[in-house]
Order: structure tokens, then sequence, then C-alpha cells
């Protein structure tokens, strides 16, 4: 199933992703940021149960801010689970 969350307090403006029914995450796709590292986190997430990637992304913090792009895939993937 196609997830699309809208970022927020992060230079990305979107992400979207593909989850299957055991929560294994494909297709990681971000709109705006930094190009080549959200490419190479959205490589690294491929294949990967929703549940890990949120333990290891979560609360990642960019600068002074309180969020990042990492952990707003992690906060993607946790409404998509609710809502699932």
């Amino acid at each position: 199933m196609e997830f699309i969350h809208n970022c927020s307090g992060t230079c990305s403006r979107s992400i979207r992703f593909d989850m299957d029914e055991n929560h294994i995450v494909t297709g990681v796709a971000y709109t705006g940021g930094c190009n080549g590292n959200l490419k190479g986190i959205a490589r690294l997430c491929e294949g990967m149960k929703a549940e890990e990637l949120i333990e290891r992304l979560e609360g990642t913090k960019c600068g002074f801010k309180n969020t990042s792009c990492p952990d707003q895939l992690a906060q993607a993937l946790k409404n998509a689970l609710a809502n699932k």
C-alpha cells in the first residue's frame, strides 16, 4: 500500500513509500531536501521492517531543529502503521 506524508519542520516537503502487510518498507522517495543524503536514506531503508526503521530513525535531529528528514520518515511510518 502506498503512503504519502507531508513533512513538517524540514527542508523536504513530503515522503512517499510503500509498505506491505508484513510492514516491509519499499520505494521510499523524498520530495525536496538534500537530494544525495535522502537518496542514501531511501536506499538504506529498502526492504526493512517499519518497526525497526522507527526505532533507528525516531528522534534524529537536524541542527537546532526538533526533527529531521529521517525523523519525519519515522513519524510517517508510525502514522501508516496506526492507519493500516
